[in-house]
């Protein structure tokens, strides 16, 4: 079982006609002298005025090295491709937290065997025992009983593949 088909699957975005919009607005303001295309830095000054934050070097690198090697920055289209993506991403985190808050019923920001079983018994309740024994044995000992930020270190295990016998987890 994919933890995705239990509920988390990554969801399509698509701007409306004002997001799209804003977001042509964006490009243009970032766009310094209308060359058509958002430099590195330009790039950087976007991301901040729409999601808040200054992208790292390693993002910024990630996106730039994707592009045409002949172009000299990101067009408009690449960039509403860059935040289409971004905002599918968003949908799909905020999906697994409530995921993870779910299973967490304690608010204590970790997960015990007890909450694995009451969420499974609730959501599947004919899932064999063993199998959400053996789901819970896949999570290491320390993310599942020490305080913390768990759900940022849980997401990235999110798409562990299970399926049964075959695909025992590992530790």
């Amino acid at each position: 079982m994919f933890f995705s088909q239990a509920g988390a699957q990554p969801r399509t975005w698509e701007a409306s006609p004002s997001e799209r919009k804003k977001l042509v607005e964006v490009f243009k303001a970032c766009d310094e002298d209308n060359k058509g295309y958002l430099s590195r830095e330009d790039f950087k000054v976007a991301v901040v005025m729409l999601f808040g934050y200054k992208p790292s070097k390693i993002e910024a690198n990630s996106v730039m090295s994707s592009l045409n090697p002949d172009t000299s920055g990101i067009s408009l289209e690449e960039f509403l491709n860059f935040v289409r993506k971004k905002k599918e991403l968003q949908l799909y985190r905020n999906e697994i937290r409530h995921i993870f808050t779910a299973f967490d019923r304690h608010y204590r920001g970790y997960l015990t065997l007890e909450d694995f079983q009451k969420a499974f018994k609730q959501v599947a309740p004919k899932l064999p025992e063993r199998i959400i024994l053996e789901v819970f044995r896949f999570f290491p000992k320390k993310l599942l009983k020490t305080k913390g930020s768990l759900f940022q270190k849980y997401l990235p295990i999110s798409h562990f593949h299970f399926t049964s016998q075959t695909n025992q987890p590992q530790q």
